[in-house]
């Protein structure tokens, strides 16, 4: 008989640590092949899952999804894919990262899924949601069993686990290629100010300034400086030159999917500065209408993406339109880096929807044979409805004064 194999989303931390002998000791399992997928972890945390993976003496194989997980950045970009106030980061890896364990379950064979979340936060389901669309047995052992942390330290030293908790284990750090996340331990209290050492991507703002140029393609960003770069290259180089700047942080109160409020921080410098240059660019090339109802198409998205639900008959439909609207958003945008911000300040574009001539104070007339006084008639007919709507509600309380004031009078 075969032996029945699981593959393990594993990072080498406490939670898919603990999770190996666990997966043996309670589930019954012969075999754990820990998957480590990159989506541009720094390389400390493949060093680890490597070490971890050998003390623990599992199979363990790494996955390089970087490309395919920089063509859902592209997409993202398209979308100006943000949840309240954030661009989207973890929960775009998520999925990629689901996929690239699925595959490698299929090669080994094995029976059966495993991550190492809890049952409180987002990722479980972001995982699962890819997972369960196939035909492989899903598991979660720390939120099954119900684990806490304390335990899992606590079970580690009694096996003599090889776990390392990163920093100490004061804070739990998620990195990937758009973004680094940063919370628990003091940083679950929302009243904590936290120490600037959280902070590897972004320096403290300072009073220094400096201009890039970033070129665009069908909304796909595909130069910096001048300088073709493929997606991956463009953001990493980004990230360097943003986080220089203090651009990219975040400290907010986040709803997560089950209704849990919870204290994040993040770093995300690329994505803040492509997002506002993709956003600046859009701004010139498309109608007002266009502009409008694409912000509710890019929120849905979003919110698609912040699921882990980018499988859905209505993302395929969003993307349609989404993508119907990129050809024109094709140019140049020069952002500015100051004070922590990314500042668009200028944008060059064939698409521009816009016309010098007509918009300038300096000239008489517009284009297309019209004149500024044809604005006249536009002008009396503006708010002409609100206006007859108030004449109305003032005969009305005049009338119901001059009833009121008779039968005083009486």
């Amino acid at each position: 008989m075969p032996p029945k194999t699981v593959a393990l989303a594993f990072s080498g931390g406490l939670d898919t640590t603990v999770t190996v002998p666990l997966l043996k000791e309670e589930y019954g399992f012969d075999a754990v092949v820990g998957v480590t997928v990159d989506v541009g972890q720094p390389e400390s945390e493949f060093e680890e899952a490597y070490e971890t993976a050998d003390a623990l003496g599992i199979e363990h194989e790494v996955v390089d999804a970087k490309g395919a997980f920089a063509d859902l950045l592209v997409e993202a970009v398209k979308a100006n894919a943000t949840y309240q106030g954030y661009p989207l980061g973890t929960a775009l890896a998520r999925p990629v990262i689901a996929a690239a364990v699925t595959d490698v379950a299929e090669n080994y064979g094995a029976s059966a899924l495993a991550h190492g979340c809890t049952g409180k936060g987002n990722d479980q389901l972001r995982f699962e949601a890819v997972w369960r669309q196939s035909d492989l047995e899903v598991i979660a052992p720390v939120r099954e069993l119900g684990l806490t942390r304390e335990w899992e330290m606590e079970y580690a030293a009694e096996k003599d686990l090889p776990v390392e908790g990163g920093n100490e284990g004061v804070w739990s750090i998620d990195t990937n290629l758009w973004s680094r996340s940063i919370e628990g331990g003091s940083l679950e209290d929302p009243g904590y100010v936290p120490p600037e050492d959280i902070y590897e991507w972004t320096q403290p703002p300072t009073g220094e300034t400096e201009f890039v140029e970033i070129e665009f393609e069908a909304g796909v960003p595909v130069a910096l400086d001048g300088e073709s770069m493929n997606p991956v290259e463009l953001i990493l180089s980004l990230n360097d030159l943003a986080g220089a700047y203090g651009v990219g942080r975040n400290d907010m109160m986040e709803d997560r999917i089950l209704g849990l409020k919870v204290r994040e921080n993040y770093e995300h410098p690329a994505a803040t500065t492509l997002l506002a240059a993709h956003e600046a660019l859009e701004g010139l090339v498309l109608t007002e209408e266009q502009l409008a109802f694409k912000s509710q198409v890019d929120d849905v998205w979003a919110k698609k993406a912040y699921e882990g639900l980018l499988s859905a008959p209505l993302v395929d439909d969003v993307e349609a339109f989404v993508e119907s609207t990129q050809a024109a958003v094709t140019g140049t945008v020069t952002i500015k880096f100051e004070g922590g911000q990314a500042r668009p300040v200028a944008r060059e574009s064939d698409y521009a929807v816009y016309s010098e001539a007509a918009a300038s104070f300096n000239t008489e007339g517009l284009t297309g044979g019209i004149e500024q006084g044809d604005a006249t008639g536009v002008a009396k007919y503006h708010g002409y409805q609100d206006r007859l709507a108030n004449r109305v509600i003032e005969r009305a309380k005049a009338a119901t004064a001059v009833a009121d004031g008779g039968d005083d009078g009486e």
